[in-house]
Order: structure tokens, then C-alpha cells, then sequence
């Protein structure tokens, strides 16, 4: 009961054994362990609870039916690099320099001076751990460790990439297929075949893909095990269902949506098994865990790539396909069990609202997300905090929000859509409603003028 209990004292000042569990609002200033769970790529409709017609999700399913589940909920970007950024830091990309997708060797990165939300929870004594991919910046001052981590353990950027030739390699690194240290800096090198790190060392080259959401599982309880008694944050960064699709022997096969749908099953296993591990420690009642993903699925065929169900659009796209997610939120005793919420939220509400519950110091510099605890605690008329939300592509302020409507411009297009009755975007209602079509107008170039004024 490291956080969660409440000293009743009498006036003698006598000690009462009231190990009281806190409601929902009294947990302001403690300590709960803190998981984020983020896939790569995975649709909106590719969770059971979200409509998939064929992807068994048993582990995720049950997640909600103990917690909450967000059907407005956005990443901040539709790519990847972008996505990860606003994520950890509170803000939009491009507010802190990462706008697009980083490559191997690249010059981009996050700035190691961003406040990261593993940096605000190392200053409460947290153990915060990286694991699997990391994709903003593979240089060293870009890497995990550098960013308020204490662990990593993961690939460093998309699993359809290379390998960086002036990594730093393990003196008992596994080679396989073929390749040796000597190919590899004289620049033999495969598209697909990724390196595994360990803290900023390459442990094994090219990593066996099939096995990666296996080993990221194993070390996330391996972590949690490890820092059961003190508070750890975890922010778990799955490489699937990213391409190429890759699952274990134990998942291949056996989807009838195929090899997307092994992919997934196995990714909802990993969830399984760490809901699992935190209640047979008895910490599953001091466990935040957050699901969602970075964007929405590749237009793929063969049935390659994800399902935005009533969604339009892919990733690469502001279009609603390629931006909301599923999200789901998990913690007995704090967030009420079976709850759904339909308000506006996103990755960028992560920071500062962790940062409200654990009574942190929030960075200095201009964030953009909110705390967004009353929605997560469903608490009685609880709206979104946002008044406006932001649709960025690259540096492009492509589309706003605002309650039910959204104000997209691309390509010298206007599109104007009621997402409360048009889920799909498949109305355009710009020429019907040419007084907000304009006023929305008018707050995209007013924001995109006040955040690049006010780049960190």
C-alpha cells in the first residue's frame, strides 16, 4: 500500500489502522506507477471494443469493461516521429522541432533539453523505463538515456528502416543471417533489418522481428517486478503492427484477419500479461495504464494494413482516419469501471496530466495538452479542455476542432464536417455555414502564428 492510504488520527494523536483507499478526487500528490502502452499504426476500429469484426482482443476488451474508453481521443500527428514527440513532451511537434519522421543518422531529433515526461517523474523519484521503439533521433544525445530514462531497451526508430553504422555495438553483440560488425560500417546493409538496443548499445543485429513484441513484454515485467515497491513509469512503445508484420510462433496463423490480426492478437496478449503481473503483485489498484496508438493504419492491401472503421482517411492524412485512436485508461479504484467518454483528448494531454497527479513541476516552456483527469475519472459533467484542437501535418496547420466541427484546409480545399452526425466526413458543409467556415479560419492562422513565435 505504498500510495494509496489515508492515516486517520484522533486529537490524543493515537494512530487509527484506516488503510483507506483515496476517491478519485484526493490523488492529487501521490505516486501511482504509470504505464503507457503505444502501438504503431493500429486503426480505430482495431481493438474488439471498438468495433473490429474479427480481431479477437479479449485482454484490451476487458481493460475497458474495468475502466474508461475515449472514442474522441487524437494523436497529435499522423506519423510516426511527430507523434512520439508530442506524446512525451505535452506539446504539438512542431512546437519542439519535430515536425516530420526522423531517419537513421539523421540531424533531427528531440532536444535532450525538452522536458520529457520520464525527466518531470524522475524528479519524484520514479524508475522510468524505455522499451521498444524510440524513433526520435538515434544519435547518443537523442537517445532514451538521454531523455529522462533510466532503461531502454527497443529498436530506435521504424522497423521497415536500416541500421546506423556509427552505433556503438556490444563487444558479445548477436549477429545473424549473415551479417557481421565488418558489413555492417562498410555499409552492407538491408531495408527491414533493424537493430536492438540495450541503453544506447547494440545487443543484437538484425533483431528477429517475430520475437520483439515477446521480448518487449518480458521486459516491461521485468521492470515492474523489479520496481514494485517504488514508483516506475514505463512507457512502452510497441513496433507493431508497423510494416513488415511480424508475429511469433505462437500468433501466426491463427487470426482470421490474418497476418494483421496475429499481429494485434499479440499485441493484446502483451497487455494481458501486464494487467496480470500488476495484480498478482497487488499493484494494479496503484497502476495507471494508458492504451492508444501514434496514428491511423496504412491504405494497404492484401490485408496488410489496419481499419479506421467509420473513419475516412489513413495515416500521412488530417483526415479523421489518420489521426483518432482508440484509447483506453485502466485503474481499479480511480477510474470507474465500463465508463465511456466522448469528449476531445490527446497524447499531448499525457504530460500534464501525470504532472497534476503526482503533483510534479510541469515544464517551464509553452505546453500545449491539458489535464485531463476529470475526463479519465469520469467525474460528473467533466468536458474537454480544449476549446480548439489542432490538426498539424509536418509544419502545416492543416485543420481545426472545435465541439462537433471540423475546419479542414489542404490544397486550396475547404472542407467543413459535423463529426457528431458525420463521423465519416462525407459531407462537406462549408458552403452552408460560411460564418464559421470563416471564423475557424481565423483561429488556424492565429494559432499557427502564436506557436511559431513560440518555438521551444
Amino acid at each position: 500500500m505504498r500510495q494509496f492510504i489515508k492515516k486517520a488520527i484522533v486529537a490524543n494523536g493515537l494512530f487509527l489502522s484506516a488503510f483507506m483507499p483515496l476517491s478519485a478526487k484526493h490523488i492529487k500528490g501521490t505516486t501511482p506507477n504509470i504505464i503507457v502502452f503505444f502501438t504503431d499504426d493500429q486503426g480505430y476500429q482495431d481493438v474488439g471494443c471498438f468495433g473490429s469484426p474479427l480481431i479477437k482482443t479479449p485482454n484490451l476488451d476487458r481493460m475497458a469493461q474495468e475502466g474508461i474508453r475515449f472514442t474522441n481521443f487524437y494523436s497529435a500527428a499522423p506519423v510516426c516521429s511527430p507523434s512520439r514527440a508530442a506524446l512525451l513532451t505535452g506539446c504539438y511537434p512542431p512546437r519542439v522541432g519535430v515536425p516530420r519522421v526522423v531517419w537513421p543518422d539523421d540531424k533531427m531529433g528531440l532536444d535532450p533539453k525538452e522536458v520529457t515526461i520520464a525527466d518531470m517523474l524522475k524528479t519524484k523519484g520514479y524508475n522510468t523505463a524505455c522499451i521498444g521503439k524510440w524513433h526520435l533521433g538515434d544519435k547518443p544525445e537523442f537517445l532514451p538515456n538521454n531523455q529522462g530514462f533510466d532503461s531502454y531497451l527497443g529498436i530506435p526508430y521504424s522497423n521497415d528502416m536500416t541500421v546506423n553504422a556509427k552505433f556503438k555495438w556490444s563487444t558479445d553483440a548477436i549477429f545473424r543471417e549473415g551479417a557481421t560488425l565488418e558489413s555492417v560500417k562498410s555499409g552492407i546493409t538491408i531495408r527491414g533489418e533493424v537493430p536492438l538496443m540495450r541503453d544506447g548499445i547494440v545487443v543484437e543485429y538484425p533483431v528477429d522481428q517475430t520475437l520483439l513484441t515477446q521480448k518487449y513484454t518480458q521486459e516491461a515485467i521485468r521492470v515492474i517486478k523489479t520496481n514494485k515497491d517504488k514508483p516506475f513509469f514505463i512507457y512502452l512503445a510497441h513496433t507493431m503492427p508497423h510494416i513488415p508484420l511480424h508475429a511469433s510462433a505462437n500468433f501466426y496463423g491463427k487470426s482470421a484477419r490474418g497476418l494483421y490480426g496475429d499481429v494485434i492478437e499479440e499485441v493484446d496478449w502483451s497487455m494481458g500479461e501486464i494487467l496480470k503481473t500488476l495484480k498478482e503483485l497487488n499493484i494494479d489498484d496503484q497502476t495507471l495504464v494508458l492504451f492508444t496508438s501514434d496514428n491511423g493504419p496504412w491504405n494497404l492491401k492484401k490485408g496488410q494494413g489496419g481499419s479506421a472503421g467509420p473513419l475516412r482517411g489513413f495515416k500521412f492524412e488530417t483526415l479523421e482516419g489518420g489521426m483518432r485512436e482508440p484509447m483506453i485508461a485502466h485503474w481499479p479504484g480511480q477510474i470507474p469501471a465500463g465508463t465511456v467518454c466522448n469528449e476531445i483528448a490527446s497524447t499531448i494531454d499525457f504530460l500534464p496530466t501525470i504532472a497534476w497527479l503526482t503533483n510534479s513541476k510541469k515544464p517551464k516552456t509553452t505546453l500545449d495538452g491539458e489535464n485531463i483527469w476529470p475526463l479519465l475519472s469520469a467525474q460528473k459533467g467533466a468536458k474537454t479542455p480544449h476549446k480548439f484542437y489542432y490538426y498539424y501535418s509536418g509544419t502545416a496547420l492543416q485543420a481545426v476542432r472545435s465541439g462537433d466541427w471540423k475546419l479542414r484546409l489542404v490544397k486550396g480545399n475547404v472542407e467543413l464536417y459535423n463529426l457528431r452526425t458525420d463521423i465519416s466526413e462525407s459531407k462537406n458543409s462549408a458552403s452552408e455555414h460560411p460564418d464559421l467556415v470563416k471564423k475557424l479560419t481565423v483561429q488556424i492562422a492565429k494559432f499557427d502564428k502564436k506557436l511559431k513565435s513560440n518555438l521551444h
